[in-house]
């Protein structure tokens, strides 16, 4: 019993954190990625849906994404998706091939991007406390059932305090990569 509940929150945990590092490959560095717009959805047939599903999307170099459309109908629509976005782009069309071009980040909107990120981390550390809080409540409860001793209770709460500790400095250890890849000129 006690195990499942310190499987069920370490899987938990690694889950917010793989969140955490999709959150944040969607935020910009200075360098092309077709993740970049792995968010943007394109109305296609009357529905929301992913851009990497109607296209192709492409690094063609460092600052510039290339998306090949896969319904020439749909190139308009894709190009004002991503200009609608808060990403701040500037879609140009050549033909059937839709380019970005990734203007380079000013040192001001660096800053502000580290902000984001550090928000975002943060929303992940209350995300990892939450899931430790739910794990304590469960074994107060096999405790208060008389199903595990109050030796054993001290033990699991030190245990998932462990994991508790070993993903925030996971959290901790994704910040620091993407402020370094922020940075980076």
């Amino acid at each position: 019993m006690i195990n499942e509940i310190k499987k069920d929150a370490q899987e938990r945990m690694e889950k917010s954190i793989e969140a955490l590092g999709n959150n944040l490959s969607k935020i910009r560095t200075g360098r092309a990625h077709p993740s970049l717009l792995s968010g943007i959805m394109v109305e296609y047939y009357g529905a929301p849906t992913p851009l990497n599903q109607v296209a192709n999307v492409i690094a063609e170099d460092a600052r510039t994404l290339a998306i090949t459309v896969f319904d020439k109908e749909l190139t308009q629509k894709v190009e004002k998706a991503i200009m609608m976005s808060d990403l701040g782009l500037n879609p140009m069309s050549a033909g059937t091939v839709i380019r970005v071009p990734l203007p380079a980040l000013t040192e001001e909107r660096r800053k502000d991007l580290i902000k984001i990120v550090r928000g975002e981390t943060e929303q992940g550390r209350v995300a990892i406390r939450n899931i430790r809080r739910d794990a304590n409540a469960d074994l107060k409860g096999l405790l208060k059932d008389k199903e595990i001793s109050e030796d054993e209770d001290r033990r699991a709460q030190e245990d998932i305090q462990k994991i508790t500790d070993a993903a925030i400095k996971k959290m901790d250890d994704v910040l620091a990569a993407k402020e370094k890849d922020l940075m980076q000129v």
